[in-house]
């Protein structure tokens, strides 16, 4: 593990079996961490794993000022990681927010993804008007988690529909995954929501068909809302392939930890 100075930012990094060959970087979804990574880690001996903790979660400093938080800053800050790790290529994977995040970075920086792996991810909102709407909900939501503090805001959002197969899985596996959203600081989740929320970050659908980078689209069969978005990715994209995985929700890493390495693991390869 490391903590780099990164453009003023302290930000924390995690990185495994670092004499592999072959280079994964993994970004977590909101409400995560490098945690996040953990089964899928074990499961990838020879693979060198890179996760990082984005701007808001995890170990990486809360920036004081509200402009640092945008998806622009964070590419820039993702960047100039890669420059002090000396990382010229490598797959890219990103889950939910952190798709967002890897695929922003890879129609910015496309000459370093050897390939990019998307989980449950979007390439943001169509329209202005659909941003601006977003816009308003993740404030209200940003306003109430530093109000009522953490434990409310937790105990709601483990609760939206987005992650009801969640409910379905052992109970340690939820209190792992409840414990990573409490570990989370209320200033760091309410300045990734407004600053880097759908409905604040550019949308990224004029620029799929100018992506030639292989992309693997990775949804869950039972996630009907991302499945559809990753068909409609894939017509517009010139590389990509989509992979649904049976019986399992938004969180595929989480819901079906050994199906989901064998897919990275089967791209990788």
């Amino acid at each position: 593990m490391a903590k780099l100075m990164i453009r003023g930012l302290e930000t924390y990094v995690e990185i495994w079996n670092e004499e592999a060959e072959q280079t994964l970087v993994a970004l977590h979804g909101f409400t995560g961490s490098t945690v996040t990574w953990i089964n899928l880690i074990k499961s990838l001996p020879s693979v060198r794993v890179i996760a990082i903790d984005l701007i808001g979660h995890g170990k990486t400093a809360i920036p004081e000022q509200s402009s640092r938080f945008s998806m622009q800053e964070q590419i820039q800050d993702l960047e100039e990681v890669f420059v002090q790790l000396q990382l010229k290529k490598f797959t890219l994977l990103g889950y939910s927010m952190g798709g967002r995040v890897a695929l922003s970075y890879a129609i910015s920086y496309p000459e370093r993804i050897e390939k990019l792996i998307l989980e449950s991810a979007s390439p943001g909102l169509r329209t202005s008007k659909e941003r601006s709407e977003r816009r308003v909900r993740d404030n209200v939501l940003a306003e109430k988690i530093i109000s009522n503090g953490l434990l409310s805001f937790v105990n709601a959002w483990e609760n939206i529909p987005l992650f009801e197969s969640q409910k379905h899985l052992p109970h340690s596996v939820q209190e792992a995954i409840r414990l990573e959203r409490l570990s989370q600081k209320e200033e760091g989740l309410a300045g990734s929501l407004i600053g880097i929320g759908t409905g604040s970050q550019p949308s990224n659908w004029m620029s799929l068909d100018k992506l030639e980078i292989p992309a693997l689209l990775i949804t869950g069969s039972l996630d009907e809302k991302f499945c559809k978005i990753a068909l409609e990715m894939k017509v517009l994209l010139k590389n990509a392939k989509h992979t649904i995985v049976n019986d399992a929700g938004h969180a595929i890493h989480v819901e079906n930890p050994a199906e989901f390495a064998t897919i990275v693991e089967e791209y990788l390869t």
